[in-house]
């Protein structure tokens, strides 16, 4: 599945996620559901930023996901170890939901899924 597509079904389901981004193997965007170009670019590398700082943090050892709550919204950003994606939530989301959605929206990307 695309992951444009991918994107379209995950706003479909969640009623969480207000914004999403799907970075591929190099960081490139593939795939965003923003207000603008520059908003996709920002998330994505925020999402990057987070995954690699806390990577440092635990001493090297890759990390799926991180959280952080900020005032009005939380941003997610969560790994296959191939993709990212990165997104904004409603204010207190429900982690393990926003969690589930996200992993199986990357995990759609690539496959026959619909």
């Amino acid at each position: 599945m695309d992951a444009s597509v991918a994107l379209s079904e995950l706003f479909g389901l969640s009623t969480q996620v207000v914004e999403a981004v799907v970075t591929g193997p190099g960081g490139e965007v593939e795939a965003a559901r923003t207000s603008s170009g520059a908003r996709a670019t920002t998330l994505a590398w925020a999402g990057a930023e987070l995954l690699s700082t806390v990577g440092a943090i635990r001493d090297g050892e890759p990390v799926e996901r991180v959280q952080i709550d900020l005032d009005g919204r939380s941003l997610v950003a969560l790994t296959d170890g191939a993709r990212t994606v990165v997104a904004t939530t409603v204010a207190q989301p429900t982690s393990a939901l926003v969690a589930h959605d996200l992993r199986t929206a990357l995990a759609r990307i690539g496959t026959g899924a619909r």
